[in-house]
C-alpha cells in the first residue's frame, strides 16, 4: 500500500468516526449538543481537523442524513422483500419506516428535519436520498391505482408516513393506535 493510499484510508476513516460521533452524540442528547468543539474532544483530534473534513455542523448533519437514507433504503427493502403480496409489502413498508423513525430520531431529524445543505426533488439530490425514495416507490408504485402517477402516489404515501412519524414522537398521537393508523394508510391509500 502506498504513502497516498494509507493517507486516504486514514482520512476516510477519521471522516466515518466523526460522522458516528455525531450521531452517537445526538442521538443521545439531540442536536444541539453537536457542536465543532465537543465533536472534537470526543474523537481526539483537534478542531481544524475536523474542519479539514466538514465545514461545519451542517455539513455533519448532511453526512450523518445521507448514511440514514442507505439504512433507511436497506431497511425498506428488506422489509418489502419479505413480504409476498403487494398489502403485505405496503404494511411492511409502512411499519419499517415508522419504526426507523422511532429508533433513530437524531438521524430522521437530520434527513427531514435539520438543514443538512443536502437538495431534495430535483438532479442534485445525492443518490443516497434518492435510493431512499426509490425504495418506497419500487413497492407502492404497484398500488398507485390506475391513472395515478407512482411517483405522486409514492409523495403522498411518504408524507402521511412522515406526518405519523413526527406527530407520535412529539406525543400529539398516542403511539398505541400505530398499528391501526398503519392498517387505516393501507386500507385507503394503497389499491391492494
Amino acid at each position: 500500500m502506498s504513502v497516498q493510499e494509507r493517507k486516504q484510508r486514514e482520512r476516510a476513516e477519521r471522516e466515518r468516526l466523526i460522522v458516528a460521533t455525531a450521531r452517537e452524540l445526538a442521538e443521545q442528547q439531540g442536536w444541539d449538543a453537536v457542536t465543532t468543539r465537543r465533536l472534537a474532544e470526543r474523537i481526539e483530534y483537534s478542531q481544524p481537523v475536523l474542519y479539514s473534513h466538514f465545514r461545519g455542523k451542517r455539513e455533519i448533519i448532511g453526512a450523518v442524513a445521507l448514511e440514514g437514507a442507505t439504512e433507511m433504503a436497506a431497511a425498506l427493502r428488506a422489509a418489502a422483500s419479505a413480504a409476498d403480496r403487494p398489502r403485505t409489502r405496503v404494511t411492511a413498508l409502512a411499519r419499517t419506516y415508522l419504526d426507523f423513525a422511532a429508533r433513530n430520531p437524531a438521524v430522521y431529524d437530520a434527513l427531514f428535519q435539520l438543514d443538512g445543505g443536502l437538495a431534495f426533488a430535483n438532479e442534485d439530490t445525492p443518490q443516497p436520498l434518492q435510493d431512499a425514495f426509490a425504495a418506497l416507490l419500487e413497492s407502492l408504485g404497484e398500488v398507485a391505482g390506475d391513472g395515478v402517477h407512482p411517483g405522486l402516489f409514492t409523495e403522498v404515501f411518504w408524507a402521511a408516513l412522515h406526518g405519523l412519524a413526527t406527530l407520535t414522537r412529539a406525543r400529539r398521537l398516542p403511539p398505541e393506535d400505530t398499528e391501526r393508523r398503519v392498517e387505516l394508510l393501507v386500507d385507503r391509500l394503497a389499491k391492494v
